[in-house]
């Protein structure tokens, strides 16, 4: 059975820990490849050679960084097909769906082309009598970024790209239950140039974590996962020093006005709500119709939607709606969470409990389920189920509407539908929520502006891609330097900034 092992200074390495991990194949349920699972000292042997591959990357021009970045936009593109193939084969995911997982990360290195404009510093000349102030942004030196099994290529390109081009070295520690991609886009960052030793994958489970959260070398900490492990980590992180930015769980509501388009609000939901099993931070969970009459319409609307899903395996072909979900474990909680709603009251509407696909019976799949008014003292309407199941919470007007989406503990992403532009403003301006849609279900902003969610959905200052990466890999030194004209005798004891 095929081993993966890490990335080591620009190489394949076999794990030496003796321990590893099973790669399952999630659409037949087999274990298709293990996985290394690294110990402290390998972790740290990783990052003592990062350290010293950094000096000399972190000395080399911005734009000639940049132009490594460019290089790897191009490898991206040509093995597309690849990488896509490997991501589904490991997570599930369709094909189609696993090249967006691909482009929205390459987007994200197209960003990072642009190093150099984004690593200017500031300049005041004439600060006081010949002197002069500038700013530099600089690396941080070593960073780390503990990526999850739900985007293997999108998530570490977002951590690598605005890392790399700030001229830091990365330590990526990628989820266990689909390392492939990561292994193959650390590949294609050497035959973009990147040097040796620059980037380093190290897979590991829990014990590699905290090796991560304890070396002190590392500097800065990125982490997506689930809220709880996002505080852990944030809070060790930074206990110990280092920056983190840490993005947790999500229960994102989508409001639908009786104004709504019910057309384009159900089809919006239904890509929404089931497109990748729901396996996404930015997954609509929660529908919130206004109103009696709106919420009678929507469920109509979404019945034979949701009915005429297609779940399949990736190799079923491109109309396949969604595959598997990731492991045995999370089918079992689904249902589980699917079982505590009935018990708790809510209607379930549409029930795929019993779904079994004929030649797949051990696969990891999960048929779509809507209920109906859910309330939210409900566990399906607290948790983060992660998987294909859509909840429609009754609201009798808009402020209730609202209400819902600001009171829930997490804040990732929400979207609105309506044709009102003073109801979508006055959305806008007032959810807690750190990714809002008007008429767009699932909010991921481009790669030029920054993602992140509020309240216990993230944790850190800064958010991921955009500006506030590059703020985030960097840190600001100023200098204030003095060139006096003619000469002058004695000392001076006192610093006048203008006189």
């Amino acid at each position: 059975m095929k081993t993966l092992g890490h990335w080591i200074n620009g190489q394949l390495v076999d794990g030496t820990s003796g321990r590893t991990a099973d790669v399952y194949n999630p659409a037949t349920g087999e274990v298709q490849a293990k996985v290394a699972l690294a110990t402290k000292d390998e972790l740290d042997a990783a990052v003592a050679k990062a350290a010293e591959a950094q000096k000399e990357w972190g000395a080399t021009n911005p734009q000639k960084r940049g132009r490594v970045m460019m290089a790897l936009v191009g490898l991206l593109n040509r093995d597309m097909d690849k990488l896509a193939e490997a991501l589904s084969r490991e997570h599930g995911k369709t094909i189609p769906d696993a090249k967006g997982d691909v482009q929205r990360g390459l987007e994200v290195i197209e960003y990072c082309i642009g190093a150099a404009q984004m690593m200017k510093g500031e300049f005041t000349d004439s600060a006081g009598p010949g002197i002069d102030m500038y700013s530099m942004r600089q690396p941080l030196g070593v960073v780390a970024s503990i990526t999850p099994f739900n985007f293997p290529a999108m998530i570490p390109l977002w951590g690598m790209g605005p890392a790399l081009a700030s001229g830091n070295a990365m330590i990526l520690k990628p989820s266990e239950r689909d390392p492939s991609v990561p292994l193959m886009l650390a590949e294609l960052c050497k035959e973009a140039g990147l040097p040796d030793g620059v980037l380093q994958v190290v897979n590991g489970d829990k014990d590699a974590v905290d090796a991560i959260l304890d070396n002190e070398t590392i500097q800065a900490v990125a982490f997506v996962g689930s809220t709880p492990i996002a505080h852990y980590i944030y809070s060790r992180a930074t206990a110990n020093g280092k920056r983190a930015q840490c993005f947790g769980g999500a229960k994102n509501h989508m409001i639908v006005m009786p104004d709504a388009d019910m057309e384009q609000a159900a089809d919006a939901l239904i890509g929404a709500g089931f497109g990748a099993a729901g396996e996404r931070c930015m997954a609509i969970s929660v529908a919130v119709p206004v109103g009696e009459e709106t919420a009678d319409k929507l469920r109509d609307a979404l019945v034979p939607r949701i009915e005429k899903l297609k779940v399949a395996p990736y190799t079923a072909g491109d109309d396949v709606d969604y595959g598997p979900v990731v492991t045995a474990a999370a089918k079992e909680n689904i249902l589980r969470l699917i079982n505590s709603g009935i018990e708790q009251g809510a209607d379930l509407v549409v029930d795929n409990r019993d779904f079994s696909l004929q030649g797949y019976e051990d696969g990891f799949f999960v048929g779509p389920h809507l209920f109906d008014r859910v309330t939210t003292d409900m566990d399906i309407y607290k948790t983060e189920i992660f998987g294909p199941v859509l909840s429609m919470v009754r609201a009798e007007n808009y402020e209730e509407a609202i209400g819902h989406a600001m009171n829930h503990e997490y804040g990732n992403g929400t979207a609105i539908f309506t044709r009102d532009g003073d109801t979508a403003r006055d959305f806008a301006n007032r959810i807690n929520i750190g990714m809002v849609g008007i008429n767009v279900p699932i909010p991921v902003p481009l790669a030029y502006h920054t993602f992140g969610g509020w309240k216990k959905s993230g944790f850190g200052d800064l958010n991921q891609h955009g500006p506030d990466a590059f703020k985030f890999y960097t840190r600001t030194k100023t200098v204030t330097s003095r060139w006096p004209s003619g000469i002058k005798e004695g000392g001076e004891f006192n610093f006048k900034a203008m006189d």
